[in-house]
């Protein structure tokens, strides 16, 4: 589904390489600056020239822009509105060309109802708060992949997506992201909510420094001596409720 070869940005990415099979959910972790957002933007085809990256069996660099439109969705951290166009109309943008109309209308109505949008259709997207604007474009990238409507789409990559977001929210999300990826698709997440990833990844991606330390499934990653050593913060793992939690200690790397 995706194959990154010793992908890299100058100054900022350090080569990496990796595969990635259908239904994976993978989160991204690491201290602010550590390099997730480059890495995301790289396989996205959103920057950077070093490596080679595959999705499907296309070579990224030959995909043109229509075609990498359907094959994955991309969701940068931050994004300001600049037009007063309704919601309905941009949510329009993102729509799969060729996609069925009764199809359409179901499922924006049913990630708008998800994402508790259905009452803001209508508002300008200048008009939103930080919250409304960014489950906006939840369902804008959801929309543009989401497997019903396009058949072609295979990833998604979601750049701190839970920005602004409440619990229930967070929660109407993560639930459209399983349903996503058993559909055959995958998902990669920059998260900085350890619990969250503890309790959601299929894989983790552990990075620090521009440089991926540490990528695998998520119960070998996700340990407090490797995750301390990362984040210079004391870490234990303990088992409530039938899952596993992380939490800091006072103690001081």
């Amino acid at each position: 589904m995706l194959e990154c070869r010793e992908v890299s940005v100058s100054g900022r990415l350090r080569a990496f390489s990796t595969q990635v099979s259908p239904g994976s959910r993978i989160h991204l972790i690491g201290p602010n600056g550590a390099g997730k957002s480059t890495l995301l933007a790289r396989l996205a085809g959103i920057s950077g020239t070093g490596g080679e990256v595959f999705i499907g069996r296309e070579k990224l660099t030959d995909i043109s822009g229509a075609r990498l439109a359907r094959l994955r969705a991309w969701l940068c951290q931050q994004l300001t509105p600049a037009t007063l166009m309704p919601v309905f109309q941009y949510l329009s943008l993102h729509q799969p060309p060729g996609a069925s109309p009764v199809l359409l209308e179901n499922t924006i109505g049913r990630l708008c109802d998800a994402l508790q949008l259905c009452d803001k259709l209508s508002r300008p997207v200048t008009h939103l708060s930080g919250g409304e604007w960014q489950r906006v474009r939840l369902a804008a990238v959801l929309l543009q992949v989401w497997p019903a409507l396009n058949p072609d789409s295979l990833l998604l990559f979601l750049d701190e997506p839970a920005n602004s977001l409440d619990v229930a929210q967070q929660q109407a999300l993560d639930q459209l992201l399983t349903e996503f990826c058993a559909a055959g698709r995958s998902v990669i997440v920059s998260d900085h909510d350890l619990n969250h990833t503890l309790h959601h990844a299929h894989q983790v991606w552990l990075m620090s420094a521009g440089k991926v330390v540490a990528a695998g499934e998520c119960s070998e990653v996700m340990q407090a001596e490797a995750l301390s050593a990362v984040y210079k913060v004391a870490f234990q793992i303990h088992a409530l409720a039938g899952r596993r939690w992380i939490m800091t200690t006072p103690t001081l790397i």
